[in-house]
């Protein structure tokens, strides 16, 4: 049992960590795209988006094998877990086409604008809502 606890506790962790990136990679871009044309403050951002972007998918290739771990040695099961990994799979989807952006802005391409970035930055904490609901509940 005290792997268990000791696994559990680190995926939780790296989830955690991971989540910062989730929710703040967003805000960056809106705050790329509110910059307007002040080189300085747009390449401090881009560098600030990057160095998440890359610490975000290290916290969730933890995080990631931490859950294999709890899935296949620990047992956890149930459809209230696919119906997690579905919610979990949409974040990363979102983390990823965030990363994209970024990397667009490096390119010289245009990001949507301020409104749309805020909106899609609050995309995550209804997705997280839904995780943590299926974990606690573990409703089926």
């Amino acid at each position: 049992m005290n792997a268990y606890l000791w696994t559990k506790t680190a995926h939780l962790v790296f989830v955690m960590a991971w989540m910062g990136g989730v929710f703040y990679l967003p805000r960056i871009l809106v705050n790329l795209a509110e910059a307007g044309d002040e080189p300085a403050v747009r390449a401090r951002l881009v560098l600030m988006g990057r160095r998440l972007y890359r610490f975000g998918h290290v916290m969730f290739g933890l995080a990631a094998i931490l859950g294999l771990t709890l899935w296949l040695h620990f047992g956890m099961s149930g459809e209230w877990l696919h119906a997690k990994l579905t919610l979990v799979v949409l974040m990363l989807g979102h983390y990823v086409m965030s990363g994209r952006w970024l990397k667009g802005v490096e390119k010289g391409r245009a990001l949507p604008g301020a409104t749309t970035l805020r909106w899609f930055n609050e995309l995550p904490v209804l997705l997280l809502v839904g995780v943590v609901y299926l974990v606690l509940a573990k409703p089926f």
